[in-house]
């Protein structure tokens, strides 16, 4: 990996110390890899204005994400720049070994324990402004917000009724009834991860770019993500996706220029994407170990995996039980030794705490690339996948897939710069020193690139 320095004084000139103040937004384009658009002609992509970022603005060839490489820890990580370890979101949804929790994820801001881009902008006087990004509920740092919000199990039918919940969560109050009103278009029924969602969350934020001027502004667009899942990278599926999210990304910027000629738009994701063709099922072997209960409604345990992706987090009711610790090592250790489980590693909490992972974890288990991690505790240990599908979640620092995107321009940044792989933790600090703001992240900012010591 080339070692270069995400360094806004080389990225950015004299744009970011401007007296006035700036205007930058960032959208990120969930689950795209950098490949889609710096080998876009291989993939038979016609993605005119991603591509553009290549030679009007300043990328990276790939971003090292962190662990694990999923939605809302990665999310977190690109507005704060550090890693789950410290700013708390260490999973989608939350570990509930009871099953109380009617499949909650992390929607809510007070559950991140670090400063935001958000918040240092908001106090620093500059005008925020988010739309579906994750774990943004009730965030007092944004001005204008629609959060990323839903209830019952991702991907089932919506309840229309949310729309009033969305309206009641959104600031400021009433904000979604309001721009309904003037654009015509009734807004999602919680979370649609569909094209058709990401072109609601489109029209609504050009109207709040139009209407508000916000200085610092977050959008997530999640179609792609669902696509891959569904019928791998770079499908003919996928690959529609992003021709349509690149139209999208045409009109945001045309807003953004419209307000502020020398306005700043980034181009992000949170992780990348692998195919795969086959499924571990860890629960199987914790119920048949009498670790846990295999009832769908929880039940009494002792320990349980928690999947993160396409790795599982390996809880105890007691952290100071040594015997179970043990137990509980000795079944991993055998499951590992047999290829066929797809078994990468089996991290202990010192392994852990090194990649940033779940403090809490006794355990972290890594699957090798093909193979994702599943919730299912009966059935088969291990089961094909059927189709061309795709994931993520799979360590960041083995499997080179799983690469994020970082694409810059206006605000002076040089054109056709390659970055070359740069940390997720560095974009944050890039971003606070373009709004003028301070360091989000002051450690981070001079991280050499692709250095693995670093981790």
């Amino acid at each position: 990996m080339r070692r270069l320095l995400l360094s806004f004084a080389a990225l950015l000139y004299a744009a970011s110390l401007s007296a006035q103040k700036p205007h930058v937004l960032m959208i990120s384009i969930d689950g795209m890899r950098p490949d889609y658009v710096t080998q876009a002609d291989k993939h038979g992509l016609h993605i005119p204005t991603l591509r553009s970022f290549l030679v009007d603005g300043t990328y990276a060839d790939g971003v090292v994400g962190v662990f694990p490489t999923v939605t809302y820890p990665s999310h977190t990580t690109l507005v704060t720049g550090v890693w789950p370890s410290e700013h708390g979101i260490a999973n989608n949804q939350r570990f509930d070994p009871e099953r109380v929790m009617a499949d909650a994820w992390y929607w809510y801001a007070e559950q991140i324990k670090v400063p935001t881009l958000w918040s240092l902008a908001h106090a620093a006087g500059l005008r925020t402004a988010s739309v579906g990004w994750p774990v943004t509920v009730d965030s007092k740092g944004i001005d204008v917000l629609i959060p990323e919000y839903w209830r019952g199990k991702l991907g089932e039918t919506n309840n229309p009724d949310d729309r009033f919940l969305m309206n009641a969560i959104s600031r400021p109050a009433n904000e979604v009834a309001a721009i309904a009103a003037r654009i015509g278009v009734p807004y999602m029924e919680g979370n649609e991860t569909t094209i058709e969602g990401d072109e609601i969350k489109t029209r609504y934020s050009l109207e709040i770019l139009k209407a508000d001027k916000p200085n610092f502004m977050t959008i997530h667009l999640s179609s792609l993500d669902e696509e891959e899942h569904l019928h791998g990278p770079f499908s003919a599926e996928a690959n529609e996706d992003l021709e349509k999210l690149d139209g999208m990304v045409a009109r945001l910027i045309a807003q953004q220029r419209a307000n502020d000629p020398k306005a700043v738009v980034i181009v992000v994701s949170d992780h990348g994407f692998a195919d795969i063709d086959h499924a571990f099922n860890l629960g199987v072997a914790f119920v048949k170990a009498g670790l846990m209960s295999g009832a769908a409604k929880g039940g009494p345990w002792q320990a349980q995996p928690w999947p993160l992706g396409c790795m599982y987090a390996i809880m105890l009711k007691d952290p100071t039980d040594a015997a179970l610790r043990q137990k509980v090592k000795a079944l991993l250790d055998g499951l590992a030794a047999d290829p066929a489980n797809g078994i990468e590693a089996v991290m202990d909490p010192a392994q852990v705490a090194a990649a940033g992972g779940p403090a809490e974890a006794a355990y972290v288990v890594t699957l090798r690339k093909g193979f994702t991690a599943t919730g299912m505790t009966t059935g088969e240990l291990v089961i094909p996948v059927p189709g061309h599908r795709g994931t993520h979640g799979f360590d960041p620092r083995t499997t080179p897939e799983m690469r994020a995107s970082f694409f810059v321009l206006g605000g002076g940044a040089a054109k056709g710069r390659d970055l070359g792989v740069i940390d997720m933790r560095q974009i944050a600090p890039a971003v606070s020193q373009l709004l003028g703001v301070k360091n989000i992240a002051p450690t981070q900012s001079l991280l050499p690139l692709g250095d693995s010591s670093a981790r």
